[in-house]
């Protein structure tokens, strides 16, 4: 689908460069491909919601404990 969009072209510019991208199609598609899925994973993020941190959890101790 052939779409004419007015982007700053210093933007579109540096995301290439950054990106080292060659073409400006690649650019954009590369950009909206991570957008949405950033959009989705803060989704994720919500629906999942928080939790509980066990303050008196000893992480290094827990790693050197033989499992099984």
């Amino acid at each position: 689908m052939a779409t004419n969009l007015a982007i700053d072209d210093k933007l579109l510019q540096k995301a290439k460069r950054v990106g080292g991208f060659r073409t400006k199609k690649e650019t954009v598609t590369v950009a909206l491909e991570e957008l949405i899925a950033r959009r989705e994973q803060r989704k994720i993020l919500r629906v999942l919601g928080t939790f509980d941190f066990r303050s008196d959890w000893d992480y290094k101790k827990d790693r050197r404990e033989p499992r099984g």
